[in-house]
């Protein structure tokens, strides 16, 4: 899967830009995977990454080793606006 690429003025211009840079501590990344797919939360980072739910069900994916599993959040208001404006999927 092909990761979108949004510029650094697009990130510039919406508050709290590190919400959509991926990265974060704890985050597992695996370069090998059997099945690769997103768990993707219908909120925003801040209230999904407080869902226990969610945050079991991607440490449970994850702890097998031909599973890779990412996160994915709806955007704020300010970064769809600027993701719709510059045509960014």
């Amino acid at each position: 899967m092909d990761k979108v690429k949004v510029s650094d003025k697009l990130l510039l211009s919406v508050e709290k830009p590190a919400r959509y840079t991926g990265g974060e501590l704890n985050s597992i990344v695996k370069e090998t995977a059997r099945l690769r797919f997103a768990l993707c939360f219908p909120d925003v980072y801040e209230i999904g990454m407080s869902h226990l739910g969610s945050r079991i069900l991607y440490e449970v994916i994850n702890s097998r080793e031909e599973y890779a599993c990412e996160r994915c959040f709806a955007p704020w208001p300010d970064m769809e606006k600027a993701m719709r404006e510059n045509n960014v999927p």
